[in-house]
């Protein structure tokens, strides 16, 4: 490993502009390794068999790595909030950004259907990550995210638009529910903004930064719920948490305190002790987007104050056992810049690497075993420099990427050899007795061999130990 891993940095170094290929799935032995458990780091050896972890070492290997108790291993990291990857133009600048950060999972919470049509066949790719769509997204008409996608927020600018889907009470979400029902996909997802403030539906600089009532947000996750569709909630203030939780849906995307595009004050952020509670019986889950409030730009002391509501809002429902799952929601990066948004607010790195590598993974693709080493778990894994408890740091160079036992790389031509048997951990077959005196008779020499001095034919041969231990300071 000393000698692969200056090679493996020099190769990223080179290889940037070229996009990732994946290898055929490999059998691999990984000796004195370290791995991360969702708890603590665990050693000993692991093997992939047929893209899964399995029990002993494979018949055949075509990737022998001595890691001596140095380098470890996690599970990949994953995304539940954001919209760069659910277009093909977002897909072009920003997938492979994923894999350099080792977030091999993604939830993309707002594509409309054609675009991500388009999208599907890239994401379907052996070297691409794996991504869960949202085809229906639902506000108010005069509600968010429609004052960013106009280029002029206005009522018929708004009708117009089909990305969003409009509806205004809950008639006209039982109405159009056959409509959003053919959008397709398994999810939906609703906008709660300021949901305890009707008035502000009369200022017409609000247009566009507002979202559903509660009433219209029930009846859709009714009507979700019946389908067996589910549904997550965008929300902006504390009230809004608690329409969310009224309403029944299955996640919250986005703490509130995220943002506070409205100056208001800090308190309105503030989930209460009985709504973490609520959550925490119906298994709310919610998605952090910690990361996200930097792109808004607050003056020093609202920053500090919203980021004491996120440190209390975390501590509340961490307290009430509510399920959290790591989502940026930041257009130009990946879950990575939540894990160090949330390292900064105090999060356990334990806790940390648990919510990102197997907590979130399971919610985005349930039914698979994701997130672990055990047999059977899938065989997807990131290599890292050093330990992410220690240092989370490490995270950010991840030094191999394996996807289901495939190696995950820049350079085409290690893709394309990977397959080839590197070492057999098969047992050789013992010599007979009659033909141990003549092993090696018969083969003929390499011309490229030359014919040992006097001197060096006089050496004793190396014993069976020195052999071995000469063995391990060459790179495989």
């Amino acid at each position: 490993m000393r000698f692969l891993i200056p090679f493996l940095l020099l190769a990223c170094g080179i290889a940037q502009a070229q996009p990732y290929q994946a290898s055929a799935p490999l059998s691999w032995e990984l000796k004195n390794a370290r791995w991360f458990d969702g708890q603590q780091l665990q050693r000993g050896n692991l093997y992939v068999e047929n893209g899964v972890f399995v029990a002993k070492k494979p018949a055949q290997v075509n990737r022998k790595m001595d890691l001596r108790g140095q380098q470890v291993l996690i599970n990949p990291l994953a995304e539940a909030h954001n919209h760069n990857l659910q277009t093909a133009w977002g897909w072009g600048q920003y997938a492979d950004r994923y894999i350099d950060d080792g977030v091999l999972y993604a939830a993309m919470l707002c594509g409309d259907p054609a675009g991500v049509a388009e999208v599907l066949p890239l994401a379907a790719a052996q070297a691409a990550p794996e991504v869960s769509f949202v085809t229906a997204c639902i506000t108010s008409p005069d509600g968010y995210p429609l004052a960013a996608l106009l280029p002029q927020a206005s009522a018929a600018a708004a009708a117009a638009q089909d990305q969003l889907v409009l509806v205004d009470s809950p008639e006209q979400a039982q109405a159009q529910w056959p409509a959003i029902k053919a959008r397709g996909g398994h999810w939906l997802r609703i906008v709660l903004a300021h949901s305890e403030r009707p008035e502000l539906r009369q200022q017409p600089a609000r247009f566009g930064h507002l979202g559903l009532r509660p009433d219209t947000a029930a009846e859709l996750t009714r009507l979700a719920h019946a389908d067996g569709l589910r549904v997550v909630a965008h929300v902006e203030t504390a009230a809004d948490f608690d329409a969310a939780l009224a309403a029944g849906v299955d996640s919250i995307a986005h703490l509130p305190g995220y943002a506070n595009t409205m100056d208001e004050a800090p308190e309105r952020f503030l989930i209460s002790e009985a709504a973490a509670a609520l959550a925490a019986r119906q298994h709310t889950a919610v998605i952090t987007t910690t990361a996200a409030t930097a792109l808004f730009k607050l003056e020093p002391p609202a920053l500090a104050a919203m980021r004491e509501v996120q440190r209390t809002n975390l501590a509340r429902l961490q307290a009430a056992g509510v399920p959290l799952l790591i989502g940026s929601d930041v257009f130009i990066g990946t879950a990575r810049a939540e894990l160090h948004a949330l390292d900064a607010l105090g999060l356990d790195r334990a806790t940390l690497l648990r919510l990102a590598t197997q907590d979130t993974p399971r919610a985005l693709f349930p039914g698979r075993k994701l997130g672990c080493f055990q047999p059977g778990c899938e065989a997807s894994f990131l290599l890292l420099g050093g330990d992410p408890l220690a240092d989370l740091a490490q995270i950010d160079l991840p030094l191999l990427r394996v996807k289901e036992g495939r190696l995950l790389t820049r350079l085409a031509d290690v893709a394309a050899s990977s397959s080839q048997a590197s070492a057999s951990t098969a047992d050789a077959p013992r010599p007979s007795p009659r033909k141990a005196g003549k092993k090696g008779a018969g083969k003929a020499a390499h011309p490229s061999a030359k014919r040992p001095t006097q001197k060096a034919a006089q050496k004793p041969a190396a014993s069976k130990a020195q052999k071995k231990t000469a063995s391990k300071t060459q790179p495989r």
